[in-house]
């Protein structure tokens, strides 16, 4: 189909041929995006576990490379960091689980009164306390094949979860002892000369991820202690738990320290009433403005920083792929793909210099270099001359300006030029 009316002209102004061209290519990238995503959501018992490596790698990079400076082996620093991600992760699942069982009938209990109350006072009828169980009993026995199916499908949850942890595991150790090959191995599967590109690309990518992992841990863990010392100082049950709740819930930006805090919110609503419970909320928003005015400038200032409208979409499009695993995957990938961005950005962005440019600095043909002058000076006569300027370094090789015609012979040391 020819693009050029009779005239020669085209048949399209540029600017509309420049969209088409951009459609074109958003339409291409879009339809490569969705076939991967669809890949990963076909195939996530294999990909969820390689991409919880990589975040472990880049959360646990810092650690590993600090015991190698020191002279452990990598293995064996590689085997002590997956131990003190184990400690840590099992430390916290171990404080939550504790915390529940302790304090479970207390804050069940507080709850049942808050329910009884709410009732009282708004007078309904015929939704007591001992009604709703009643009720929930006859579900129970109606329904009990069903929730023996449901049981068991979560049963199979949780040991798909576990073995996707495992291997999690085993691939962070076999990333972080291995790191030092990578680079060997791209340059070697690399076609062409992209080895170096692709290189950078990965490079941006990781410590994209690396700065978020590390800031968003640093951000969590002062976060927790704030809030459990708040806790602690109002005595709502189970801060220690509630806290670490906090720092799980970190990860998730936004919407993690929302659904932590309400939750600590509701436990001191049913603990202590309404006073605990806005002094609790208080607390919650006042760890939060601290956060977002404080930590995240100075601790994520050199990491790559989205922006929060950014961070929510991804974070609602994580969830609607992968569920809460795709909450916990979305922001840290979404960072890493915008630090290959912006590598891309900055290799490409770059204005070549145009064909038979001098290069900046470089004094051009014919300009005077550095230190050129007219001959004004008085003293002993040049050669050129009476008066005559010396040359200047780097300049023109032609005659020096303000030289005059030749004179007789110098008279003698001192003595002026004409």
């Amino acid at each position: 189909m020819p693009n050029r009316t009779t005239h020669g002209e085209p048949l399209l102004p540029d600017p509309v041929r420049r969209l088409a061209a951009w459609c074109v290519v958003l339409l291409l990238v879009a339809g490569v995006a969705g076939v991967g995503i669809w890949l990963c959501a076909q195939l996530k018992t294999a990909v969820t576990p390689v991409l919880l490596a990589l975040l472990g790698t880049a959360l646990l990079g810092p650690l590993h490379r600090r015991l190698v400076r020191m002279g452990v082996q990598r293995s064996v620093a590689a085997g002590l960091t997956c131990l003190a991600l184990v400690a840590v992760v099992g430390g916290a699942g171990y404080i939550v689980v504790s915390a529940l069982i302790e304090t479970g009938d207390e804050i069940l209990a507080s709850l049942k009164d808050a329910a009884r109350k709410l009732s009282d006072h708004f007078g309904t009828a015929g939704t007591s306390i001992d009604d709703i169980a009643s009720n929930a009993r006859e579900l129970l026995s109606r329904f009990g094949s069903t929730a023996t199916t449901g049981v068991l499908a979560g049963v199979s949850v949780v040991a798909e979860m576990t073995g996707i942890a495992v291997l999690a595991l085993f691939l962070t150790f076999f990333f972080l002892r291995d790191a030092d090959r990578v680079t060997g191995a791209l340059h070697a599967l690399a076609p062409g000369g992209s080895g170096p590109r692709l290189e950078a690309m990965g490079r941006r990518a990781f410590a994209a991820a690396e700065g978020f992992m590390r800031g968003t841990t640093i951000i969590a863990l002062i976060d927790a202690v704030l809030i459990t010392i708040g806790l602690l100082i109002l005595g709502v049950p189970g801060a220690a738990g509630l806290g670490a709740l906090v720092f799980v819930g970190a990860y998730i930006p936004y919407l993690g320290a929302f659904l932590s805090g309400a939750v600590a919110v509701l436990v001191a609503l049913a603990d202590g009433g309404l006073s605990r419970a806005l002094w609790t909320l208080g607390v919650v928003v006042a760890v939060q403005m601290i956060e977002g005015h404080v930590l995240q400038p100075v601790v994520q200032s050199r990491t790559v920083r989205m922006h929060p409208a950014t961070v929510m979409i991804t974070i609602s499009a994580g969830a609607g792929v992968a569920g809460i695993l795709g909450m916990l995957l979305a922001v840290p990938l979404t960072a890493a793909a915008t630090g290959v961005f912006l590598e891309l950005r900055e290799e490409y962005g770059r204005t070549p210099p145009e064909a038979g440019a001098p290069e900046t600095g470089a004094p051009g043909p014919g300009a005077p270099g550095p230190g050129t002058g007219a001959g004004t000076g008085e003293g002993g006569g040049g050669q050129d001359g009476p008066g005559g300027g010396t040359r200047g370094t780097g300049g023109s090789t032609g005659p020096a300006e303000g030289t005059g015609p030749a004179g007789p012979p110098d008279p003698g040391p001192g003595a002026p030029g004409t």
